[in-house]
């Protein structure tokens, strides 16, 4: 069944199952098909994507003068459909999705803590973002409340959040963090154990709540895209590309080829510099330094060269809206063609090197497994998804510009294991090599004119769906603006709100000392999941 197919399959079934939508040819999300359905139709309709093999990927809420709007995004082999309802003002509540998702629950509870939108029958009904900072009836995404808060002074320590424990003889407990030993963020994880092998883990994040989607209200379009940039450090292009994209969808501004192609360039490289970083630190988890070594002297000069090229060393503030900050000059085109020749050849020298390490195979084949049908049902995509036998990649399966004139086959295995998501990892460096280079072939020669930032002003609301491929897999943007032209809602799903709960999984049966490298082969972001 292809995309068109299983659309209108979903919208047939809706009907004969009595859930009617109120409007079913609604384009304003574009290039996703919105569903406004009623609050009642809200959990069959979950339980009909399910049966038909749909892919839960994002919720997100939205406070308007006379009610809420309630947003879940289904993918439907990379066509977006997006289920859409208003809940009143007062008391809003709704039937939970998580039972029949369960990638739903950290979104809803998310939105319980920020919106106050109760979600019925919630298999994980504690709190997630309020780590004690908000009384119990404040709301901080609500418009009333104000974005420097109450002043309440040092928020006292969460020491009420409920973990689930395990009982029996010789099981213990060992809570980790959210302090670590390393400079990383934190993060806090419960295990329970009987002896090595884990029995359950838990993880609470949100430590370093930055309240990106509160102080999104109000901004112009530029300053929205540079604060994008900042959901995740590492991830810089990739966000603003997808806040670049909801904002000139939602205002017509068709964007140039070249300025297409030059987005696809620097989000190719954010892929390759942090895929290089994260072989390494895989490797050197489990005591193979070389590894590590020399993925990082690969990587320096990439960083360089993202410098010379943009004036940062991770591109920050390369994207802005209606094309790109800074111009690629003629002369450096045959610069990066060498680079990424000479990128080509030695990683993949290295990457036979690493493959071919009994020490490391003995640590990396079959550790952290996770099933393909745990991988379905979290909706994990990127190199998590695809190491456990799912193909997604936007790229591809919803390819926008300048993917859509591309070659790309995008790299799937379905051992599960850290072995395979090292493997993943090493065959997106080779492609996104190729892209670059067929990129670079598409520019137009002499072309040295700068893009123009686009007008975004309007005279009546607009909003807007970033959907771009980052280096962890799918990020989904949703944007309103007034009718100003100023945000009035913003909200940025990083890949790692679904990833992040396969690591509970993937550690299951595993000795606690393999859970640094299980750990690392997610590399879930905590500021990601943390707006």
């Amino acid at each position: 069944m292809n995309r068109e197919d299983c659309l209108n399959e979903f919208i047939s079934r809706l009907e004969a199952d009595g859930i009617n939508p109120v409007s079913k040819c609604d384009k304003t999300l574009a290039p996703a098909h919105k569903l406004e359905i009623k609050p009642e139709s809200w959990r069959p309709a979950a339980q009909l994507a399910r049966q038909l093999n749909l892919r839960w990927s994002a919720l997100w809420g939205d406070e308007r003068t006379s009610d809420y709007h309630l947003f879940a995004a289904l993918d439907c082999q990379g066509q977006y459909i997006i289920l859409h309802t208003r809940l009143p003002l007062e008391d809003p509540e709704i039937e939970s999705q998580a039972q029949i998702f369960p990638a739903a629950s950290r979104l809803e509870r998310h939105l319980t803590d920020m919106l106050g939108i109760r979600f019925l029958d919630s298999p994980e009904p504690q709190k997630w973002t309020r780590h004690r900072a908000w009384g119990k009836n404040e709301f901080p995404l609500r418009q009333d409340y104000p974005v420097e808060g109450h002043g309440q002074g040092h928020t006292p320590g969460d020491d009420e959040y409920s973990f689930s424990g395990i009982q029996g003889s010789g099981v213990l407990e060992i809570p980790v963090g959210p302090v670590h030993a390393g400079i990383i963020e934190p993060g806090h994880f419960r295990f329970q154990v009987a002896g090595e092998p884990i029995l359950r883990m838990q993880e609470r994040l949100g430590y370093t709540h930055k309240g990106i989607e509160k102080i999104a209200v109000g901004r112009d379009p530029e300053s929205l895209v540079r604060l994008a940039g900042r959901v995740s450090g590492d991830s810089t292009v990739a966000h603003a590309w997808a806040a670049c994209q909801a904002l000139e969808r939602a205002s017509g501004f068709s964007l140039s080829n070249r300025a297409s192609l030059l987005r696809g360039l620097l989000c190719e490289r954010e892929r390759v510099v942090n895929h290089l970083a994260d072989i390494g630190a895989i490797c050197n988890d489990v005591g193979f330094a070389f590894a590590q070594m020399q993925c990082q002297a690969l990587r320096e000069p990439w960083l360089r060269r993202n410098k010379e090229w943009t004036g940062h060393r991770l591109m920050m503030d390369a994207i802005v809206p209606g094309g790109v900050a800074v111009n690629l000059a003629p002369s450096l085109i045959p610069v990066l063609h060498h680079d990424h020749s000479e990128l080509r050849d030695r990683a993949q020298s290295l990457f036979d090197i690493i493959n071919d390490q009994p020490s490391l195979e003995d640590r990396l084949l079959g550790t952290g497994h996770l099933s393909q049908e745990s991988a379905s049902e979290l909706g994990a995509s990127g190199y998590v998804g695809k190491a456990s036998g799912q193909s997604s990649d936007l790229r591809a399966t919803a390819a926008y510009a300048p993917y859509h004139q591309l070659t790309l086959q995008p790299s799937v295995d379905k051992a599960g294991d850290v072995a395979a998501r090292v493997k993943i990892r090493q065959l997106e460096i080779l492609s996104s090599l190729d892209l670059m280079d067929e990129m670079l072939n598409l520019l137009s020669e002499g072309d040295a004119s700068e893009p123009a930032l686009a007008s975004f002003s309007s005279s009546a609301e607009a909003e807007g769906l970033g959907l771009v491929e980052g280096w962890r897999g799918e990020i989904v943007t949703y944007l309103r603006l007034d009718e100003n032209g100023r945000v009035a809602r913003f909200f940025a799903r990083d890949p790692s709100w679904l990833t992040w709960p396969a690591l509970e999984r993937i550690v299951l049966g595993n000795i606690v000392p393999d859970f640094p490298v299980c750990n690392k082969s997610v590399n879930g972001s905590y500021s990601g999941q943390d707006l």
